[in-house]
């Protein structure tokens, strides 16, 4: 592995980190303009950069050991560097001057555990470039750039929740987002309460896994309801008309943003654990997200001692799972 100050040959120009998110309740809502509760890990990934003495970008990762170089005007491969690149081709597309880079990867996070690794890439990245560059970017716009580049040079056509979580969230509170208008607030996490997250050690991949197909069916169902988004459902009565699979898919979109809107109101943690629980039966029976694996880690930390509710977090195919615990149980 190559070390910071071998990669740089000193110290770099700038540097800049973001946290994972873990998602508590309000999960494939994001891209149906929905409300969403995610909290930010304690977990981070770092991003350190220096301009480059050639014409090429050469951007290192630690944590695989891999090394991608590509030309001021070619394109990096489809991988960790694809996220980076989109950073910085967004923020060349605002007018902003992005010498060629070098720019060296480290995270805490696991990849592919539903922790929002590449949300935090993004983020920490257009962070370093913000400060390098002296960039006037709020931190809302600048989730909103690490969304397009995940979209257009990952290809996840992702939601922003992510994002927002990495760019605007902590530790100690819930972000409670709405996605059509990006309004955010933090709110406490329900009393006398933590959270465990435990990786079920099945990785995912949003770009292999059905993601694309999810949000497309979800996009149908709204249009035949005549809605711009499943978000503007009020009757939850007229999903039952639609076709199967858009039923299914539609009913937990609904159902998921009530649970998030009576979770923010404040609720016990014997509430919001009974919340958790029912989104997990949602993700698993009406959007056919859940795995084995994450159904039976979930089924684990209930019969725990101390646990009010599990769920899978992230949009599953596998990853991870939270609990809402008592505090220090």
């Amino acid at each position: 592995m190559v070390t910071l100050a071998g990669f740089f040959g000193g110290a770099p120009e700038a540097h800049a980190s973001a946290p994972g998110r873990v998602n508590l309740l309000g999960e494939h809502t994001d891209y149906n303009d929905g409300f969403m509760l995610p909290v930010a890990t304690p977990q981070r990934t770092e991003v350190a950069l220096a301009r480059s003495h050639d014409d090429h970008f050469h951007i290192y990762s630690a944590t695989l050991d891999a090394l991608v170089t590509f030309r001021r005007d070619g394109h990096a491969p489809q991988g960790f560097a694809s996220y980076v690149e989109g950073c910085v081709r967004l923020l060349a597309g605002r007018g902003v001057e992005v010498p060629p880079l070098r720019i060296y990867l480290s995270t805490e996070l696991p990849v592919g555990s539903g922790l929002s690794s590449s949300a935090a890439l993004e983020v920490a990245t257009l962070r370093a470039l913000r400060a390098l560059l002296a960039v006037e970017l709020d931190d809302v716009a600048l989730a909103q750039i690490a969304q397009r580049a995940e979209i257009e040079y990952a290809r996840v056509n992702c939601g922003i929740m992510d994002q927002m979580a990495a760019s605007l969230a902590d530790q100690d509170h819930m972000l409670f987002i709405d996605a059509r208008t990006l309004a955010h607030r933090r709110v406490p996490l329900p009393a006398s309460s933590e959270l465990i997250v435990i990786d079920s050690g099945v990785p995912r991949t949003l770009s292999g896994s059905k993601y694309n197909e999810r949000r497309a069916e979800c996009a149908e169902a709204a249009r035949r309801l005549g809605l711009a988004s499943l978000r503007d459902a009020a009757d939850p009565g007229a999903l039952e008309a639609l076709p199967s699979p858009y039923r299914e898919r539609a009913r937990h979109v609904v159902h998921e943003n009530l649970r998030v809107l009576e979770a923010v109101g404040g609720v016990p943690p014997e509430r919001f654990g009974a919340l958790m629980d029912a989104s997990h039966a949602s993700l698993r029976d009406d959007y056919a997200v859940s795995i084995g694996a994450l159904d039976e880690l979930a089924a684990a930390l209930r019969g725990a001692a101390g646990v009010y509710g599990a769920r899978l977090t992230g949009a599953g195919f596998g990853g991870a799972c939270v609990a809402l615990c008592r505090r220090g149980a």
